[in-house]
């Protein structure tokens, strides 16, 4: 079963929407896009799969878009189910979101997409700033592992 993270499901007609999110991580830190609208707030960068692409192609692509940067050797973590009205689309969407763990390779240049912006967060403060609460459970949890170790 899939953990369902956020509010309950309400009373709309909801659209199913794949997306791949990605948890990068290095030297300590981690790699995150702000998004400054429609709400300001931290996110792992990532987002929809778009209709005849892969997962991974989506995350490559999603994760430049919203950083700036590439990545390399992409894990997939898990996957979780929010329930959420997404305002860009007018829509109301049940995302089907994997996580993945992949490393930052290089910096491209700015994002590409309007909005966002990269930033570097200190992995003591990840799980605090994130938004999305399905977001801040797989972050707990890798970061649980990387203590342990």
């Amino acid at each position: 079963m899939i953990p369902v993270f956020g509010p309950p499901p309400g009373r709309h007609p909801y659209r199913q929407r794949h997306g791949a999110y990605a948890l990068l991580i290095r030297d300590g830190s981690a790699l995150v896009t702000f998004q400054l609208a429609p709400d300001c707030e931290f996110q792992l960068p990532g987002g929809g799969i778009d209709p005849g692409e892969s997962a991974i192609a989506a995350l490559h692509r999603e994760v430049y878009e919203e950083t700036g940067w590439t990545i390399g050797t992409p894990r997939r973590l898990g996957t979780y189910r929010r329930y959420c009205f997404m305002p860009d689309y007018d829509f109301w969407a049940e995302k089907i979101c994997s996580v993945w763990l992949a490393r930052p390779i290089r910096r491209l240049g700015p994002p590409s997409e309007k909005g966002h912006e990269a930033h570097w967060v200190p992995l003591d403060r990840l799980e605090g700033i994130l938004a999305d609460p399905g977001s801040r459970a797989f972050a707990r949890a890798l970061l649980k592992q990387i203590r342990d170790r």
